[in-house]
């Protein structure tokens, strides 16, 4: 009898499981957290946006309107979440302005990706087409703008004006506006406009005053008072030295003691450290210098008691503790270089200045140095305010207005705001996607609408009617006005440009850009890997 033949299982091949649904599941979860960043700081956008009060783990408070700010001090846990707190900081340190703007407008292009996805596009397919919208838009934005000349102080400030407006301290932007604009263009070196560094202006917190009270210093503004008590307070003419040396007993390298058993060896101790002391203090005279900045010492102290008993009798006013990285920004105003010994100490390396003076400003006192000969590139902002959150967000607006007069000075080109751009890049691309086919004619009139989260936002924000005012500007926008816009102030369409409402392209640009990048890394993610470390 023949044997039973045994049935052997063999496994199918391609027969592995595979979860066709997490994809989709990771994309929807990614647009979710990161719509969810967006939507909590689209209350902040334009003139008439809310402010947010941040409270940190330690108990200190901040208000602020400005994006990257709450952002950065939000405690977001979401990967993909994250991915837009970085975009509003690569806005900030592309352009300087915009934060808000690039989140919200971020936010509404996922959105559309959503939409787009339900729909059964695929990922590739949406990507490649929003960055084909993302080129057409930069250009409809490029022809758009009015090119602008440096020379042009008016122009400029009503760009800084309306980086102001949002903010907190709106109500001095008149005077935050000029001071801005001066301070870049006396930091910008003829040539190298496009390498605008903002670290060469320095802007000083003081507590005490008002804002109207910030003033820009043509020299140099030190934060801590001058040393000694007999010291001249004001010297004219004065003879500068930067010096990186202790004027105070030498120490040893490594923790030694000395014994001293009688009288006389510590009688000789101190009669060393006086001469010591006082040659040094001879050989300044000598050079004629009459102040004297001393950089920080982190072994002793820089100046000692001995020595600035001598230093007040030969009337020198004196700097102490300047700190070691404010030693490059001081070198480069006073157009000096710093002294690192004694023997180096002579008249020809130190700089010269008309004034330099103690000053009292609310509740702290400054040293101020004008009139250098042969200054650098450099300038000083005392920024005042009548209590802390006030100071620190005068602080940033003020350099949020830097930013903005940089972009000018890089990208000499200016467009209108109040969401006018917006509107007539959804308009274009619209049309745009009529006379396209297939998937980019989707994907085209969803970016479309997506830009005009824009206006709607800053309409809600007014108080006004989002669909009603929409309709209307778009309607305007169709018959030609391209400058009309959202006007907050009187609640109506009007031409923003007869209300001086611009702002930089180089904002502009940058946001659709980078939005529009971050969108499509976020996109081709399709699954979250956890690992070990």
């Amino acid at each position: 009898m023949a044997p039973k033949a045994r049935t052997v299982g063999i496994k199918p091949k391609a027969q592995t499981f595979k979860d066709k649904s997490k994809p989709t599941d990771v994309r929807l979860s990614n647009i979710q957290a990161a719509k969810a960043v967006s939507d909590a700081i689209r209350t902040s956008l334009g003139p008439r946006g809310m402010d947010k009060m941040i409270q940190a783990g330690n108990g200190e408070v901040s208000i602020t309107n400005d994006g990257a700010t709450i952002l950065k001090q939000m405690n977001v846990l979401h990967p993909a979440a994250k991915m837009l707190v970085e975009l509003s900081r690569a806005q900030d340190v592309e352009a300087g302005d915009g934060t808000t703007s690039v989140v919200v407008i971020a936010g509404a292009l996922l959105e559309a990706c959503e939409k787009l996805l339900q729909k059964g596009l695929h990922p590739t397919a949406i990507s490649d087409s929003f960055q084909r919208c993302s080129n057409k838009a930069v250009e409809i934005l490029t022809q758009m703008s009015t090119p602008i000349e440096l020379n042009d102080r008016d122009t400029l400030i009503k760009s800084a004006s309306t980086s102001l407006n949002s903010k907190v301290v709106s109500q001095q932007s008149s005077l935050l506006a000029p001071i801005a604009v001066d301070a870049v263009l006396k930091v910008t070196e003829p040539g190298k406009e496009s390498s605008v560094d903002l670290k060469n202006i320095k802007v000083i917190q003081s507590l005490g005053g008002t804002v109207e009270d910030t003033e820009l210093v043509q020299g140099l503004v030190f934060t801590s008072r001058s040393a000694g008590t007999n010291a001249p307070k004001r010297i004219e003419k004065a003879k500068i030295g930067l010096i990186q040396f202790c004027i105070s007993a030498p120490k040893t390298d490594m923790d030694h003691n000395v014994i001293v058993s009688d009288y006389a060896a510590m009688d000789r101790v101190l009669k060393e450290e006086r001469s010591y002391i006082l040659n040094i203090v001879k050989q300044i005279k000598k050079a004629g210098c009459n102040v004297l900045l001393v950089q920080k010492s982190i072994l002793r102290d820089a100046v000692s008691d001995l020595a600035q008993h001598f230093l007040d009798k030969i009337k020198c006013l004196v700097v102490k503790d300047v700190e070691r990285e404010d030693i490059e920004f001081v070198c480069k105003s006073l157009h000096c270089r710093p002294i690192a010994s004694l023997d180096h100490f002579t008249a020809e390396n130190l700089s010269s200045a008309d004034l330099v003076e103690e000053v009292a400003s609310g509740t702290n006192k400054f040293v101020k140095i004008t009139g250098i000969q042969n200054q650098g590139r450099t300038v000083s902002i005392i920024c005042r305010g009548s209590n802390k959150l006030v100071l620190e967000e005068a602080a940033r607006s003020l350099h949020d207005a830097l930013c903005v007069v940089r972009c000018l000075v890089k990208k000499r080109a200016q467009i209108v705001g109040g969401g006018a751009p917006e509107i007539e890049m959804a308009l274009q691309l619209a049309a745009l996607a009529q006379t396209v086919e297939g998937v980019d004619a989707y994907c085209y009139r969803a970016f479309a609408d997506a830009l005009e989260v824009i206006p709607s936002t800053l309409a809600e924000n007014a108080g006004l009617n989002p669909i009603a005012t929409v309709t209307e500007l778009r309607n305007r926008h169709a018959q030609g006005e391209k400058t009309a816009g959202i006007n907050v102030r009187k609640g109506a369409i009007t031409d923003i440009l007869a209300e001086n409402v611009v702002q930089p392209l180089l904002v502009s640009t940058s946001a659709i850009t980078l939005a529009t990048e971050t969108i499509r890394s976020i996109l081709k993610i399709d699954d979250i890997i956890n690992t070990m470390s």
